[in-house]
């Protein structure tokens, strides 16, 4: 069987497919029509969804073949990132990414992976002109590709971190500030979400949201505080559910966590800076302990040998 003949038989497929398509239409799908009414309902606390509309229709060829390699794009890249979606979600969240979804990524993370097994390939086969060179090549090029998303993201989630880290002294200082004065722990968060920005910002604005979609409110603190990927973070948040729901010293407990966190970030910065002093002595090290070992070696025949 040639090419010719498998094309004169995807040929004969399609157009008997597209004349039943004419001649009995297929049946108008109703998941578009319900879906902006149940999206809300089955989307997470402060990712509710509600667009109104319909879909556009698809054509006949995406119907035809969109779900079967939709699926075995989803399956390869599962083989890919073994990581459930549940852990995904809650990463690709913590990353600042919260509008991707786990399919996304991982479609995001095959294409990369398959751009650079062929870039990889194409550059062996052109320079080496070796076909299991080029193989090789192409299959370190997949891998490279596949590995840069993750990277990727671990990096995003401890950048992330790293500014959440850097903003909530000022947070927990602002909101001791208007519990002080009189208000209670919402009306504070309240205060800081309107006028604040920031990460920190963000997670307190998305527990503002899943209170007013139904969840408790010491119940959406502690949501946050586990979806957090700052620990100092989870604990202000634990802080916050515990103020609501037991009317706890609030100011001071705020004002205690921002000194442990200005604590801490000290005795990182001070690890640092010895890290970096290290840093800078190699390369000294480096050009003069050759030298030095030379200069004390050097006499060394004579001593021994007696030889001038």
């Amino acid at each position: 069987m040639n090419g010719l003949v498998v094309l004169a038989a995807a040929g004969i497929g399609v157009g008997a497919g597209a004349t039943a398509a004419l001649i009995v239409p297929p049946t108008a799908r109703l998941a578009p029509r319900v879906r902006p009414y149940s999206t809300a309902a089955r989307s997470a606390p402060g990712r509710a969804d509600l667009r109104v509309g319909v879909e556009a229709s698809t054509g006949l060829l995406p119907r035809l073949f969109g779900p079967p390699l939709r699926a075995a794009l989803g399956r390869t890249g599962r083989a890919l990132e073994p990581r459930g979606d549940d852990e995904l979600a809650r990463l690709l969240r913590q990353a600042g990414a919260s509008d991707r979804t786990p399919d996304d990524y991982r479609f995001r993370q095959l294409g990369e992976g398959l751009l650079g097994g062929v870039l990889a390939g194409a550059a062996a086969a052109v320079v080496l002109h070796k076909p299991l060179v080029a193989l090789l090549a192409a299959a370190a090029g997949f891998v490279v590709g596949c590995t840069r998303p993750r990277r990727r993201l671990e990096r995003a989630v401890g950048d992330r971190s790293a500014q959440m880290r850097l903003e909530l002294y000022t947070v927990n200082h602002l909101l001791a500030m208007h519990v002080r004065t009189g208000a209670g722990p919402m009306q504070a968060v309240q205060r800081l979400v309107a006028r604040g920005r920031g990460a920190v910002v963000v997670e307190l604005r998305d527990v503002l949201v899943w209170i007013r979609s139904g969840m408790g409110e010491a119940a959406g603190f502690r949501h946050a505080a586990e979806g957090t990927p700052e620990p100092s973070a989870a604990r202000t948040y634990q802080l916050l559910a515990a103020g609501v729901e037991r009317g706890v010293d609030l100011a001071s407990g705020l004002l205690a966590l921002s000194e442990d966190i200005r604590d801490s970030r000290r005795e990182q910065i001070h690890k640092e800076a010895v890290r970096r002093r290290a840093a800078m002595l190699l390369p000294t090290i480096g050009i003069l302990a050759p030298i030095m070992l030379l200069f004390i070696a050097a006499p060394l025949p004579s001593i021994v040998l007696g030889q001038r």
